[in-house]
């Protein structure tokens, strides 16, 4: 593998042999990747990339892989919104792990376009807040407002996989793992794909 920029083998369609490209070249060809715990800082660069791709062109379907443990809530909620926004479809593509915001964020995709790999796996929970040393004031509008995101994050999750509210709401107040399989069956991915 080359040193310095970070590059990856690709091989077009038509080819034989893999090149060496850089990963500018997998946005061009609107390859995105959430390989890390959702922050602020990856948010708003998949929203850029997103936003950019769709200005350049707003009839090719972006592809979105996640391997994410999760992460914070408005960043996700953020980069879920600019899924819905932009004009092309994007498909979400589960491969390792999609947990927590991850499986938010697969959730999102367009529907009968999200994907799971054999092996991947899935969990949602309901959204968590640390409390330490917060003055009781501040506890009270800090469980006002997680409470209301949990809201909205359990109506995205029924509204996108069909399950009935009382499912998802019992569902978010624990753990709950999932195989692609079970994800499927869930209603947070589409297709499973084939090994």
């Amino acid at each position: 593998m080359p040193i310095g920029v970070p590059k990856v083998p690709f091989r077009s369609p038509g080819e034989e042999d893999a090149s060496w490209v850089d990963i500018n070249r997998l946005y061009r060809e609107r390859l995105l990747f959430l390989g890390q715990e959702v922050d602020s800082e990856i948010s708003n660069q998949l929203i850029g990339l997103m936003i950019y791709l769709s200005i350049e062109d707003d009839t090719q379907d972006l592809y979105l892989f996640i391997n994410s443990p999760g992460g914070w809530v408005i960043p996700g909620v953020a980069l879920y919104d600019t899924m819905q926004f932009v004009q092309p479809d994007v498909h979400t593509i589960c491969m390792g792990s999609a947990a927590s915001m991850g499986s938010f964020i697969l959730v999102g995709g367009e529907i009968t376009k999200r994907l799971a790999f054999p092996h991947a796996r899935v969990m949602i929970h309901q959204p968590a807040g640390s409390f330490s040393e917060v003055a009781t004031g501040e506890f009270i509008l800090e469980v006002g407002e997680l409470l209301k995101l949990r809201e909205t994050l359990t109506r995205v999750y029924v509204q996108r996989t069909g399950k009935p509210l009382w499912v998802v709401s019992e569902d978010m107040e624990r753990d709950v793992f999932m195989s692609a399989t079970e994800a499927q069956a869930y209603g947070i991915v589409d297709l499973v794909a084939v090994e």
